[in-house]
């Protein structure tokens, strides 16, 4: 399918409208770095946002900028950057994956230990809804309070209610000094035990994973200070634990995204309480030894697991399941975001929340012809 690609908001505008009188059927994209993420679905119109592109207005002192959906994320922090400012967020694919794209899927990483979700660094958005109305929403200040607060509603709506073009986020200094360790261990108890330590103790902790590797499992952190302050902080983190303070290169924080270089792999997200995590990686490790699987996870702290695996299909189905289950009584849940080998008779999603029919309604409202991305979302929505 040769996609349609809008110049302005306007322009985008007139496209839907047309295709809302044409009843189609209408998908997003940008560069597709998740376009594989949620229900597969065959739209009659794709929609691409390329020649939307760069920073429409950066108010550097009031740490905002107005970014355009098509821009690469690597991009606009490059851009952000001369001024010591970014997002403080760390999505998958950053080279290749737009404003957009990143907002669509609700898609972070590490940094939002400190810094919060997606849903707290966007303030506002510029949005088209399906007949093509151009709504603006949230604003370009920090302290907003007019309206109902519909960039977080929009923010992982999976490009279900409309297309944005445009969004406004809160920005943070880029830190002038990191130092980043890696602690290993054969045992995963002592890396539970020490990364709850590191949460508790005062330090200027910026981020922090758990993992498994072949042999032994490693908590991987890094700090952001002054220098005299990261050396300091050094020695209060050796303190917290007897296993070697191994200094690391900062590119070891994007192992989640070298889950991905396999093909084959299923990968899964996997989200549990906090106090799941050491449980939940050292079964991944458990099942790493199993004859024909591989997996490998990377925990963040706050309860989200990525987890790549590799098995026999009827093995695939039966693990995606089993850990659904185990995972149902505490709020937990598993979405599949490549499915690899997995069978189709596996659903992406785990079964709707008590909240679908709320959802539903509001997919009504904002497009009550279905056509944005019908049947994308949890639920079929």
């Amino acid at each position: 399918m040769t996609p349609t690609i809008p110049t302005t908001t306007e322009h985008l505008s007139e496209i839907l409208r047309e295709a809302s009188s044409k009843c189609q059927t209408i998908t997003p994209t940008g560069n597709g770095t998740k376009q594989d993420w949620g229900n597969p679905i065959t739209p009659a119109l794709e929609i691409n946002t390329a020649q939307l592109t760069g920073i429409r207005e950066h108010s550097w002192g009031d740490l905002t900028a107005t970014v355009a959906a098509g821009t690469t994320w690597a991009d606009m922090q490059a851009q952000l950057a001369k001024y010591n400012q970014r997002v403080a967020l760390d999505p998958l694919f950053p080279t290749h994956a737009t404003v957009g794209g990143v907002l669509a899927t609700n898609d972070s990483g590490l940094l939002r230990l400190k810094y919060g979700s997606l849903r707290d660094l966007v303030l506002g958005m510029t949005i088209v809804l399906a007949d093509g109305i151009v709504a603006r929403t949230g604003g370009k200040v920090v302290k907003n309070v007019a309206g109902y607060d519909l960039p977080k509603l929009l923010t992982g709506s999976f490009g279900t209610l409309a297309i944005i073009t445009e969004a406004t986020f809160r920005l943070h200094p880029v830190p002038a000094h990191i130092a980043t360790f890696t602690v290993r261990s054969a045992d995963i108890t002592p890396l539970a035990d020490l990364m709850t330590a590191i949460l508790r103790a005062s330090l200027s902790l910026e981020a922090m994973q758990l993992r498994n590797e072949q042999h032994a499992f490693a908590l991987d952190l890094q700090l952001a200070s002054l220098p005299e302050v990261l050396a300091d902080q050094q020695t209060r983190l050796q303190s917290l634990t007897n296993l070697p303070l191994e200094p690391a290169d900062p590119t070891i924080l994007a192992a989640r995204e070298e889950l991905f270089a396999n093909p084959e792999a299923t990968i899964l997200k996997i989200t549990c309480l906090p106090t799941k995590l050491a449980a939940l990686v050292a079964g991944v490790a458990a099942l790493a030894q199993l004859p024909g699987h591989t997996a490998h996870c990377v925990a963040d702290p706050v309860g989200i697991v990525t987890l790549a695996l590799a098995a026999p299909p009827d093995q695939l189905s039966i693990i995606v399941e089993d850990l659904r289950a185990r995972l149902l009584s505490s709020g937990g849940a598993v979405v599949v975001l490549r499915r690899g080998q997995l069978p189709l008779t596996t659903d992406t999603w785990d079964p709707p929340p008590p909240a679908i029919d709320i959802m539903r309604q509001i997919k009504r409202e904002f497009d009550p012809q279905n056509l944005l991305n019908p049947g994308k979302f949890i639920g079929g929505i």
